[in-house]
């Protein structure tokens, strides 16, 4: 086997092992003006694990205007949102335990990224979910569909 035909295989199985593990990584940003810069993620059912990176683009502190990204079913939005805010800022307005949280990444404050991966295991492909910021006020209108298809 020659030299250039295996660098060319090589650089082929390094491009097919990035394209891949790319689409399984997604990111979000979030700003003062309580708006994520998209309604919708998507990842491929194909993904086993996704990493998810939220960026706060503002200046904002994390206590007076964090944001976090936590990934639900759609019928959970309302009842994981109510109860993230009495859960409170130590356990990043999430639930502990919370069954119908797939994953969720830490609040935080302007300036700041937090990410988090997490396993597909009990999501179905063209299952209804969503993703919201679970900090107190957010949930209702920082929401988006999350995907898995």
């Amino acid at each position: 086997m020659s030299l250039r035909l295996i660098a060319t295989t090589v650089a082929l199985i390094g491009a097919s092992f990035t394209a891949q593990a790319s689409e399984c990584e997604v990111s979000i940003d979030a700003s003062d003006q309580m708006k994520f810069s998209t309604d919708t993620l998507s990842v491929p059912a194909s993904c086993k694990e996704v990493t998810l990176t939220l960026n706060h683009t503002g200046s904002m502190p994390a206590q007076s205007m964090g944001h976090n990204v936590v990934i639900t079913d759609t019928a959970s939005v309302q009842a994981v949102g109510i109860d993230g805010m009495s859960a409170g800022l130590d356990n990043n307005y999430v639930k502990p335990g919370d069954d119908r949280v797939y994953a969720f990444t830490r609040i935080i404050g302007g300036g700041e990224s937090a990410s988090v991966t997490f396993s597909t295991e009990k999501m179905q492909a063209g299952g209804d979910y969503s993703f919201i910021c679970s900090f107190p006020g957010h949930w209702a209108i920082m929401k988006g569909k999350f995907e898995f298809k």
